[in-house]
């Protein structure tokens, strides 16, 4: 990377200094340093005035900003910064998901489009404010707005105290928080991998809290201790058994929850019950794992992710390899279909490639939970 960024210094310098281009030299670093728009924000506009480029825009990281100023000089260029910084720049710049499930968008607005999902208990950094809606990022990197009701924010220090407090996970497929032991007065619905805070044990029932201090009951049997949970090792059982629970479940554009979801979104809940956390869309999927060649498919393992897409190599789509050719996925519901041509379940789509998750977690794009920084 360094020595990329001291060729493209070099190769400005050996230009006239009228034909110097400040933008040129920020949109190259930006395809170093922010080259996916999903997982970071770089919008820098650069306007040439006398002796001088005023550079204006927005950055998330405060590092982004620092490498087109660092670059700004090593070419000898004079600016003038008018840069944003998302990070840090609120009072609060933390906040916890307090909803079973959170919907979160491109943009600002109900009507834009979906992007992910968030689920309860999911700590998230946050970037913007933007009227009623956060501009958010969620564990696995990926940028969306989410709606300001959805969310508990919270200081650094309040996020130190979740952090350290004993929590409960949602290991089953749907539960619920009721106002009594063996009642049916619903606090809030629950699914799988919702996180809330301990607060006491009544028989085979234990109390939680919601982020945002609700307080109920859950059934022993449907929650374990976070952090006992968060030790599991890598069990390809587990992920294959999660995703047979949600066949015939509906396909929903930006789905990442037991309730609804899409391709991806089958792929992260699935490993997330395992506690590993995988990247949102398929394309970012695919770039992560041990690597085998689409026709070698017969030595894909029961959770390996296969991937799909178009002629040209562009990935669209993702499944959970079963055995013996077969594949889960959702495409209209999650069902089973087979890459094996020969077999009454083929699908003709353009089968690219496999990866293999088992064996690299803790791998770039490959996360245990009990190694996210924002979780422990």
């Amino acid at each position: 990377m360094k020595k990329y960024v001291f060729t493209l210094a070099l190769m400005a310098m050996m230009l006239p200094l009228g034909a110097q281009n400040m933008q040129m030299a920020v949109d190259s670093l930006k395809k170093i340093y922010a080259p996916d728009g999903r997982t970071a924000v770089w919008k820098i506009d650069c306007e040439e005035h006398y002796k001088a480029w005023t550079l204006k825009g927005v950055v998330d990281n405060a590092r982004n900003k620092d490498v087109i100023l660092g670059e700004a000089k090593r070419l000898g260029i004079e600016v003038v910064d008018s840069i944003r910084v998302l990070e840090n720049s609120l009072e609060k710049p933390w906040a916890i998901v307090k909803l079973a499930i959170a919907s979160l968008r491109t943009d600002g607005r109900h009507a834009a489009e979906m992007a992910t999902q968030a689920i309860m208990g999911m700590p998230v950094k946050v970037l913007e404010e933007k009227g009623d809606w956060y501009r958010v990022q969620t564990p696995d990197n990926y940028i969306s707005y989410c709606p300001a009701n959805s969310l508990q924010l919270a200081t650094q220090r309040d996020m130190e105290a979740w952090r350290s407090a004993k929590r409960y996970i949602v290991t089953v497929y749907q539960s619920q928080l009721v106002e009594k032991p063996g009642s049916d007065a619903t606090v809030s619905d629950l699914v799988l991998g919702n996180i809330l805070e301990f607060k006491g044990k009544s028989g085979k029932w234990i109390k939680l809290a919601t982020p945002d201090g609700r307080t109920g009951y859950v059934a022993q049997g449907d929650v374990k201790e976070l952090a006992e949970w968060a030790q599991q090792k890598p069990d390809m059982k587990l992920v294959e058994k999660t995703a047979r629970r949600m066949m015939g479940a509906g396909y929903l554009w930006g789905g990442t929850s037991t309730k609804v979801t899409d391709c991806s979104g089958l792929a992260k809940v699935c490993y997330f019950a395992n506690g590993i956390i995988l990247q949102r869309d398929a394309s970012q999927q695919a770039l992560y794992g041990k690597k085998i060649a689409a026709a070698d498919w017969n030595q894909a393992k029961t959770g390996d992710l296969v991937f799909f897409g178009s002629a040209s190599g562009r990935v669209t789509h993702v499944g959970i390899y079963l055995r013996g050719g077969q594949y889960i996925h959702c495409s209209g519901r999650v069902k089973i279909n087979s890459v094996d041509p020969s077999a009454s379940d083929y699908l003709t789509t353009p089968f690219l490639s496999i990866s293999r998750i088992d064996g690299c977690v803790g791998m770039p794009g490959i996360v245990a939970v009990k190694d996210h920084k924002w979780y422990f």
